[in-house]
């Protein structure tokens, strides 16, 4: 099963990266951690995300659209950084996130969510939906 683990932002991560030995060595342990989940193919993707003071919200109201310019006041809603890992069951997800270092200078989360597959949806899903969902996935495979 895929799953998305988020890493939650903080008021700290919400001021951007100041350099630092505590900075230098997060990154270090980090890298050790994701070098681990590459030799044992779990990690499939994953990034750290730049502050919400430079990201954009796109509010939907029918055919309407607005755009909202960060900074994001609500920090317990942000996300500082991502993984998609494939593993085995919800369990290995935890147990990987607990070995994880911690992604913060102070008290973090880290959470964990399913990815939906196609088979989650296959009564539901109109056969010529799952055809261009499935030729979507072979362009992405080919890039």
């Amino acid at each position: 099963m895929r799953v998305m683990v988020f890493v939650k932002a903080t008021e700290d991560s919400e001021q951007g990266m100041q350099p630092s030995p505590e900075l230098s060595q997060m990154f270090v342990d980090m890298g050790k951690f994701n070098e681990e989940l590459v030799n044992a193919g779990v990690l499939v993707a994953g990034d750290g995300l730049k502050p919400s003071s430079f990201g954009k919200r796109v509010a939907f109201d029918g055919p309407g659209r607005t755009v909202i310019d960060g900074p994001f006041a609500e920090t317990r809603e942000l996300v500082a950084g991502y993984w998609i890992w494939e593993v085995k069951d919800m369990n290995e997800a935890v147990e990987w996130v607990k070995r994880c270092p911690n992604p913060m200078f102070g008290p973090s989360e880290i959470e964990i969510r399913p990815v939906y597959e196609m088979e989650d949806f296959v009564d539901v899903i109109p056969e010529e939906a799952a055809a261009i969902h499935d030729g979507v996935g072979e362009k992405l495979a080919n890039r």
